[in-house]
């Protein structure tokens, strides 16, 4: 009977552990904010990882996302339903807003935060958890270094400066994708006639700030879980391993639901 339940007690025991270990970490991350004049070099660094070298595969991914999106929208778009041929045109126009919001609120932020998830949290658990099963963190400590103004802080702060940016980058070329599969897949549909329905959703620079706001929160929960789980990495290298899974599954259960709940703040 003991044993029954010894396993879920020390879950939740390691689980509440590790949140207190986890706030804690982002209070002495954010309290060393104070040190970036010190480590402007290092916040310099990382806004050219996590931003620039970022930019290839961001514009990659929303370009092929945003044409998924107007094929989508194309397809069910039925012109076999009655509708007459001098009110074509118009209806037509609602395929621009449909594509423009369906890639503004969720296909922009979530793709993009999710292939980030993939390049940047795996790679920050991986260098930081690498760091410290070589001692390179505790020799920092040694010589009374503060490894989190050093490691941590830089990686989030420039996550919070640029994954807006990239998330407007996402919703350009996702736009652009959505603009050329649809004209292409569905003839009637013109780049004008596109356009037009775009700027007949009122709510276009609405939907435009939600996903921005999206990508600030997704960003820092990339960021902030994988240098946790790096900077807790223990067990050699099949410990960075396994934090460098835990953190992209994490990440991504994190994005989903930070996507749930902002969209019910924010809509």
């Amino acid at each position: 009977m003991i044993n029954f339940f010894k396993y879920p007690i020390n879950l939740f025991y390691t689980s509440v552990e590790g949140l207190g270990k986890f706030f804690i970490l982002i209070f002495y991350s954010f309290k060393s904010i104070s040190d970036w004049r010190e480590n402007l070099s290092n916040i310099l660094d990382q806004i050219i990882i996590i931003g620039l070298k970022s930019l290839p595969i961001v514009v990659f991914t929303s370009l092929f996302s945003g044409m998924v999106a107007g094929m989508q929208a194309t397809y069910q778009f039925d012109i076999d339903t009655g509708i007459p041929t001098h009110l074509l045109g118009q209806t037509l126009k609602y395929l621009g807003s449909v594509i423009g919001t369906s890639v503004l609120l969720e296909l922009s932020p979530m793709v993009t935060a999710l292939v980030m998830t993939g390049k940047i949290g795996a790679t920050i658990t991986a260098e930081i958890g690498t760091m410290r099963i070589t001692e390179q963190i505790d020799a920092l400590e040694s010589i009374s270094f503060n490894p989190i103004s050093y490691l941590i802080m830089p990686r989030m702060v420039a996550s919070i400066i640029m994954f807006p940016y990239l998330i407007i980058i996402g919703d350009i070329f996702g736009l652009i994708g959505g603009l050329v599969a649809s004209t292409a897949s569905y003839e009637p549909l013109t780049a004008s006639m596109f356009f037009d329905g775009l700027k007949m959703n009122t709510n276009l620079i609405n939907d435009c700030v939600v996903g921005v706001i999206k990508g600030l929160f997704f960003g820092f929960a990339i960021t902030s879980i994988a240098c946790y789980k790096g900077y807790y990495t223990e067990g050699g290298a099949e410990g960075v391993g396994q934090a460098t899974t835990y953190t992209v599954v994490a990440s991504c259960i994190s994005i989903v639901v930070l996507d749930y709940i902002l969209a019910a703040i924010l809509l």
